[in-house]
């Protein structure tokens, strides 16, 4: 009957301990921002930006909050 009881405490305690970590990871994950790739025009304009088309390869969004980041 002891080991059943020591059993359950130990497998409560490791199944709190799980949450913990993966709450611990989902705060993090929903904190961190992550700046995308590209933006589309609507995004940058949206932002605060303008599409500068005199890039060589691809457009790029100046000023803003995309400020640098090409766009689609």
């Amino acid at each position: 009957m002891r080991i059943r009881r020591i059993l359950a405490a130990v497998l409560a305690t490791a199944a709190l301990a799980g949450l913990g970590l993966t709450g611990a990871a989902t705060a993090t994950a929903a904190t961190g921002s992550v700046t995308p790739a590209s933006v589309t025009p609507g995004e940058c304009t949206d932002n605060g930006g303008t599409i500068d088309r005199s890039t060589p390869v691809l457009p790029t969004c100046r000023g803003g909050m995309y400020d640098g980041q090409t766009s689609d």
